[in-house]
C-alpha cells in the first residue's frame, strides 16, 4: 500500500514538475524551412490627441462705421475649425448665425436696433491641411446670406483622418435709414459638428 501510495505521488510530483517547466520556457520565434516566406504579425496603435474644436476671434471687433441708409462691410477675423478625431469619415459643417436680437444701441428701440435682417455673412476661401473637400458656405460677396437662420460657415464633405480649415468671414451690415447714431453691438455664433 505505501509503495502504490509512493507512485501516486511520484507521478503527481513529475506531472507539476512538467507544467512548471512548460510554464517557463521562453516563446519561440517562427521557425520555417528553407525557400518558404516566415512571417511575424506586427500591431501598432494611431491615436486620436483631440475632438472636433471651432475657434473664433476674440470680441468685440468692429467692422467700421457708416450713416443710416449705407452699408458697413468689414472681416470679422479668423475662425478655425480642427478636426483631431483621426475618423475614417471626418467629414463636419460649421454653422453661422446672428443672435436674435440683432444689434443694439442705447435701450434698444426700433430706432436704436439693426435687425439680423441687415446683417450678411459671406465665408470666401480658406487654408486648410489635410485630405478631403472642404466646402465654403458663401465662395464671395455675391453668395453672402443674411444670418436671420443658421446657414453653413463651411464645411467637409470627403476625407478621413486629421484635418483643418481657417477661414476670415466678411461680415456686411445694411444700416437702415432709421437708425439712430451710437455704437451697437450684437453677437454672431459660430459652431460646429
Amino acid at each position: 500500500m505505501s509503495k502504490s501510495r509512493l507512485g501516486i505521488s511520484l507521478a503527481s510530483a513529475a506531472g507539476m514538475v512538467a507544467a512548471m517547466v512548460m510554464v517557463a520556457l521562453p516563446a519561440h520565434a517562427g521557425t520555417c524551412p528553407a525557400s518558404t516566406t516566415c512571417s511575424t504579425t506586427v500591431t501598432f496603435t494611431v491615436t486620436a490627441p483631440g475632438g472636433l474644436t471651432i475657434t473664433v476671434p476674440d470680441g468685440p471687433v468692429n467692422i467700421g462705421s457708416g450713416a443710416p441708409g449705407t452699408q458697413i462691410s468689414g472681416p470679422l477675423g479668423p475662425v478655425t475649425v480642427s478636426d483631431q478625431r483621426a475618423a475614417l469619415t471626418a467629414t463636419w459643417v460649421a454653422s453661422v448665425i446672428a443672435a436674435p436680437a440683432g444689434f443694439t444701441t442705447g435701450g434698444g428701440t426700433a430706432p436704436e436696433t439693426v435687425p439680423t435682417s441687415a446683417v450678411l455673412y459671406w465665408s470666401g476661401t480658406a487654408t486648410t491641411t489635410g485630405t478631403g473637400t472642404f466646402v465654403p458656405g458663401q465662395i464671395d460677396a455675391a453668395a453672402a446670406q443674411t444670418l436671420t437662420v443658421t446657414r453653413t460657415a463651411y464645411s467637409k464633405t470627403t476625407g478621413s483622418g486629421n484635418n483643418s480649415a481657417t477661414w476670415t468671414p466678411t461680415i456686411v451690415i445694411n444700416i437702415p435709414a432709421q437708425a439712430v447714431a451710437g455704437t451697437y453691438t450684437g453677437t454672431i455664433n459660430h459652431s460646429v459638428a
